[in-house]
């Protein structure tokens, strides 16, 4: 707890998707900082298409997390200002119905449990993902570090080739660019 911060004013957002990346969180929700990696426990990481319907913004299947004894995702605890709430439900598709939120306990790799608010998709038809899709979700584990073994796995996903435009993907690679100008 920051001095003097109220807890309502931030919360704690497990990302196991397109969001592992910085870049592509930051993107609709500026004041997400990096808290900690973390396990779930007992679920598995699924991708699907929300009622049948591929991903206009990824075309193909979108990331979820379905429960599965044994199992376990890793995945990255940002914490965000309050006020980017509604910006990342928007993103997850919550008004459509497409994710809904759920609150998650994740263990760190210090041991702590924290609880999370993450997404999970409604109504799913299993499919693969796209490329690009894939590549985001590779990038951002890589960026921050997940375990290898999970690093593998993600790279073993397999994906349904798409090889159109993705205009996200290329908002995403473009405030890379920027980032890296900026930095040098």
């Amino acid at each position: 707890m920051e001095p003097g911060g109220e807890s309502g004013c931030w919360f704690l957002y497990y990302a196991y998707g397109s969001n592992l990346l910085r870049e592509r969180l930051l993107l609709r929700n500026p004041s997400a900082a990096l808290c900690a990696l973390a396990r779930l426990q007992d679920f598995k990481l699924e991708f699907g298409h929300h009622q049948g319907r591929t991903s206009s913004v990824w075309h193909g299947g979108t990331a979820t997390i379905a429960q599965s004894p044994g199992d376990e995702v890793w995945g990255i605890v940002w914490k965000m200002n309050s006020c980017n709430l509604s910006s990342l439900d928007k993103q997850e598709g919550v008004e459509d119905g497409i994710y809904v939120p759920i609150e998650v306990n994740v263990h760190t790799q210090a041991g702590k449990v924290l609880t999370c608010r993450s997404y999970q998709m409604k109504d799913y038809v299993p499919g693969p993902p796209s490329p690009q899709y894939k590549k985001v979700i590779c990038m951002g584990a890589k960026q921050n570090g997940l375990p290898t073994d999970y690093q593998e796995k993600l790279e073993a996903i397999e994906t349904n080739n798409y090889a159109g435009p993705v205009p996200i993907m290329e908002e995403i690679e473009a405030s890379i660019k920027a980032e890296k100008i900026n930095s040098a």
